[in-house]
């Protein structure tokens, strides 16, 4: 079966799939951990978990008959680099905007 990547920053769309990815960076969880935060159910979030790893957002380990879900750190690195080339050309139109403003 092959796994289908989304984007993580559509995955990270979602109100819901934001909570659970933040839920995830507090402490790795489970299925039951995570459904006992939120107000939607089990299913609700194995299929957002689903996507958060599809996205390569999220890892999930076997701990004897539980599925631990904990955030990706390959993942979120990529998403912090993605922020740091926004914010770095964003600095740098900014200094071009000043610069002619002064003139």
């Amino acid at each position: 079966m092959s796994t289908y990547v989304i984007d993580a920053w559509a995955a990270l769309g979602d109100p819901s799939r934001r909570r659970i990815f933040k839920l995830l960076a507090e402490r790795p969880q489970s299925v039951t951990e995570i459904a006992d935060g939120l107000p939607i159910s089990r299913p609700a979030v194995s299929q957002h978990l689903r996507l958060l790893k599809q996205a390569r957002l999220v890892q999930v380990r076997s701990e004897g008959t539980r599925r631990i879900y904990q955030v990706d750190p390959e993942g979120l690195l990529a998403l912090r680099e993605e922020l740091d080339e926004f914010w770095g050309k964003a600095l740098v139109n900014f200094k071009q905007i000043a610069e002619q403003e002064t003139e």
